[in-house]
């Protein structure tokens, strides 16, 4: 709020919050979708009956309403989430009404706080009013810390327990701020024929906490959550980690979707984006793909890669969504990026496509040769002329989109029929070559 912190700030942030909670074991799932679930277990040491209980050091962004508190011979009574904390702000509304001194480069004023919204409005000892313009601030020193103020997110409880000592109690809750995504490397050979695909994950930690050896699990797939009425908190800046050495992590079908669990402990601090392998390097054969949709590019040529996610093949994981960087070595054997794409979640042994990018080399164009109406029915023919100036022989997929009623009358060669509303050709142009296809089609009005 003001130029420089209050004097007597930093000390306020050293005060620790009493609570009678040992932290023992954290465990976090991160799901895809702005979302984690939290699970800590920690040493509660009880006095019989009942008894008022801190922990702090919970998620900020923490859903109240979620928290699930549990140990034996332990009821809970009530239960509070205080997030108002320490801050000029949060000071300067506790100290309304009292008195404090602004410092400023040339004195130091003393008054009651009346107002702090556009600047420090002071009533002063002799009755006058006092305006001190924020700017002119130095620092701001306040009698004592403000009654109900943390220095960290902290759940309370009211417990009733029919025990004394030392017990484990577990306390779960979900928090947003928290998400995960995929990216992969595919390196393709000089010879476009295998591809070395290695996968990462990018964890965001912006909740509010840190979670010191957790054990850590990823849950890919789309989960539908309740719409929310209201969100606290903003997206702060994030800090960014150098990767993890790759461990590999193990996966399992959970419910309808997939749970990648890291095989070792881990530490999620707030506001960094943590990089862990998800697997191993793994080599798969790969087609490269030449595509020609006149609907979408009337030019231009796509270049895909495709390959299989089988264990066959070298993969078979299944594989959660994210961006694939293609890489290729050239002449001097440095990497160079050859394309960007997406994934979706993929199953294992499903098919994967990746487009790269736009043929250099390879030219197509259709023009339109003919239209007549004949009858409730109209005829239209087309011809596409495929060049390939480069200097192998290449396989170019045609595809065409129609709408409504149609058929193909005449095609100067075979083609297949997809679906309602595509048709495609394979055509084969041999290096530095001309090949021209034509056909009809009818529309039936």
């Amino acid at each position: 709020m003001y130029t420089r912190l209050c004097r007597l700030l930093p000390a306020l942030l050293l005060l620790p919050v009493v609570s009678t909670f040992g932290q023992d074991k954290t465990a976090v799932t991160v799901y895809n979708n702005d979302l984690a679930v939290v699970r800590q277990v920690r040493a509660l040491e009880l006095n019989r009956g009942i008894g008022r209980y801190a922990f702090d050091g919970v998620a900020a962004q923490i859903d109240p309403t979620s928290v699930h508190f549990k140990a034996k011979g332990v009821s809970v009574l009530e239960q509070n989430f205080d997030y108002d904390l320490v801050g000029v702000d949060a000071l300067t509304r506790r100290f309304l009404g009292e008195w404090i001194d602004v410092h400023t480069e040339d004195e130091t004023i003393r008054g009651t706080l009346l107002s702090s919204n556009d600047g420090i409005v002071l009533e002063l000892e002799d009755g006058s009013v006092r305006w001190v313009d924020r700017g002119a601030v130095e620092s701001v020193s306040f009698p004592r810390l403000a009654e109900g103020l943390d220095t960290r997110p902290t759940l309370r409880w009211l417990l009733d327990s029919e025990r004394q000592g030392s017990v484990d109690a577990e306390l779960s809750y979900l928090t947003s701020g928290m998400s995960w995504e995929a990216s992969y490397v595919a390196t393709v050979a000089k010879d476009d024929k295998t591809l070395d695909l290695a996968g990462w994950v990018q964890i965001d930690n912006r909740s509010g906490a840190t979670y010191e050896d957790a054990d850590l699990k990823l849950l890919a797939g789309d989960v539908h959550r309740a719409p929310q009425e209201h969100m606290r908190g903003g997206r702060p800046m994030a800090s960014f980690e150098a990767a993890d050495e790759a461990k590999g992590f193990q996966q399992e079908q959970f419910f309808e979707y997939h749970l990648y669990t890291l095989p070792r402990a881990v530490t999620l601090k707030d506001r960094q984006v943590k990089q862990i392998g998800l697997f191993e390097s793994a080599s798969t054969p790969v087609e490269k793909t030449y595509t020609y949709e006149a609907f979408r590019n009337a030019d231009r040529v796509d270049v895909s890669l495709v390959f299989t996610n089988s264990e066959k093949a070298g993969l078979g994981m299944p594989l959660p969504g994210g961006k694939v960087r293609v890489m290729q070595a050239a002449s001097d054997g440095s990497l160079q990026l050859v394309g960007e794409d997406r994934i979706d979640h993929t199953p294992r042994d499903e098919e994967i496509r990746l487009t790269v990018g736009k043929a250099f080399d390879i030219v197509c164009e259709r023009k339109q040769t003919d239209s007549r109406s004949i009858g409730q029915a109209r005829e239209q023919s087309y011809e596409v002329e495929l060049r390939n100036r480069k200097e192998e022989t290449v396989t170019i997929t045609v595809v065409e989109r129609f709408r409504g009623d149609w058929t193909v009358l005449e095609e100067s060669k075979a083609g297949t029929k997809l679906d309602a509303g595509r048709y495609e050709w394979q055509v084969k142009v041999p290096a530095d070559k001309e090949v021209i296809m034509t056909y009809k089609v009818r529309w039936n009005r």
